[in-house]
């Protein structure tokens, strides 16, 4: 047994084709089986409930959110100042505890069950960091990290067809167990994509000399990181907010905003859309991976961003001047809001984090971003609840939409401002990247 261990980690040390589809199955497998336990209750619509006047479904999101976000606020230290040998252990103790809550959530009866909620995503909020944690400071980052781009992308709408599916062979279930038995049904796939997450090997005296050495973070590390590239990272956190706030709004209420936009929707236009998007920003992030200058690949990654959010607002100006189809515009704002959001959670950090030499990881900015973007998510859904109850879903996604292309192009302008000004890579890790060249 520990020959063939000792065979697998020697062919992904030689083999970079094996490492980088190895490593993308890894992430995509674990992120996506995350999902098993956290979206598919969105697909129920838990009619005939109400709690403190408000609609049930959203009582339920709302829980499950502030969850997510306490999750990702506890993120900021923990992934932060992760050790790679505690990885495994915790990510099965979170998952284990998110289905357990399911559990409890289908035991309690409704309206009462949404505090399992809460605690069903306050685990899973930190898979994200430990997954990406093990694909962070590589030559091919970007490239590895489509896999927990296109999960992200793609999960959602896979798995509430999953869920449709397991209601129509299977009736008798409720909404209320229905979490909890497709959770069940994905934690044995879960466990073998965290194995095999675990078996990567760690970054190369190359991959740490492109794109520097990510290590645990004290106190001292985040104040000083925050003190040389602070201004710009507020304009980043700012955007995701935007864009993250989106991203849960479309995906959250996508069953409602095709009720009003085309009753007669077919129950996998989920899947059909999502899938194109995914195939799109893994071609057009991953293409990142090849610009091996940081300070290009710093800027196109903006490039791209800018990008997604004016495919964004131009998909909705069209689809309300008739000129697109519902199926067209929750493609095209879905796929831009993708093309700028997955981005900043793969590359702009990590770009960041190689150019300027700093002593951090990617995960202590994204979740300084995650834990900022879920409370704005919180805030528009209560906000739609007690002040817009009249406005529909698919309104109130379009006047996002207009809000966050022309809030985020500002931003991208005010980044490219203040990263302007910052000195570029500096000669001597040039000169130690010539005495490699035999490695590269």
């Amino acid at each position: 047994m520990k020959s063939r261990a000792s065979a697998l980690v020697n062919l992904l040390s030689g083999s970079k084709s094996f490492f980088i589809a190895w490593s993308m199955i890894a992430a995509f497998g674990a992120y996506f089986c995350m999902y098993a336990f956290r979206k598919p209750f969105t697909a129920g619509t838990y009619s005939g409930y109400h709690f403190l006047e408000m609609d049930y479904k959203a009582v339920l999101i709302v829980a499950q959110a502030l969850g997510y976000m306490s999750s990702k606020f506890i993120g900021i230290k923990i992934i932060s100042e992760l050790k790679p040998q505690s990885r495994q252990r915790l990510i099965i103790g979170l998952i284990l505890f998110a289905e357990v809550s399911l559990l409890f959530f289908g035991l309690l009866s409704p309206p009462y069950n949404f505090i399992f909620l809460f605690f069903n995503g306050l685990p899973l909020g930190m898979v994200w960091g430990i997954v990406f944690s093990y694909l962070e400071g590589r030559r091919f980052t970007e490239v590895l990290g489509m896999g927990l781009s296109i999960s992200l992308i793609v999960s959602s709408g896979i798995l509430k067809t999953v869920y449709f599916t397991t209601h129509g062979w299977f009736p008798a279930i409720s909404e209320a167990w229905l979490p909890f038995c497709i959770g069940l049904f994905f934690l044995p796939l879960f466990l073998f994509f965290s194995w095999m997450l675990s078996v990567i090997p760690a970054p190369t005296e190359t991959d740490k000399l492109l794109r520097t050495e990510r290590v645990p973070m004290t106190g001292e590390d985040k104040r000083n990181v925050l003190k040389e590239v602070g201004g710009g990272v507020v304009c980043f956190v700012l955007m995701y907010i935007f864009l993250a706030t989106m991203r849960d709004f479309r995906d959250n209420f996508s069953v409602e905003i095709w009720n009003e936009i085309q009753p007669s929707w077919d129950k996998t236009v989920f899947s059909k859309t999502e899938m194109i998007s995914g195939l799109v920003v893994l071609i057009s992030v991953g293409c990142l991976s090849l610009v091996r200058n940081n300070i290009k690949g710093f800027w196109a990654t903006q490039w791209l961003i800018a990008f997604g959010v004016l495919l964004c607002g131009g998909s909705t100006l069209l689809f309300q001047l008739h000129q697109l189809a519902p199926f067209w515009w929750m493609l095209f704002t879905g796929m831009g809001l993708f093309l700028a959001y997955i981005p900043i959670q793969v590359a702009v950090f990590e770009r960041m984090i190689a150019l300027f030499k700093l002593k951090a990881n990617a995960g202590f900015f994204i979740y300084i971003c995650d834990s900022l973007g879920y409370l704005g998510s919180v805030a528009l859904l209560l906000y739609k609840e007690f002040f817009m109850k009249e406005m529909s879903w698919s309104k109130v996604l379009m006047d996002f939409s207009y809000l966050l292309t022309l809030t985020c192009i500002m931003l991208l302008l005010f980044a490219a401002l203040f990263f302007n000004r910052k000195p570029g890579v500096k000669s001597k890790i040039v000169k130690s990247l010539q005495q490699l060249q035999t490695l590269n």
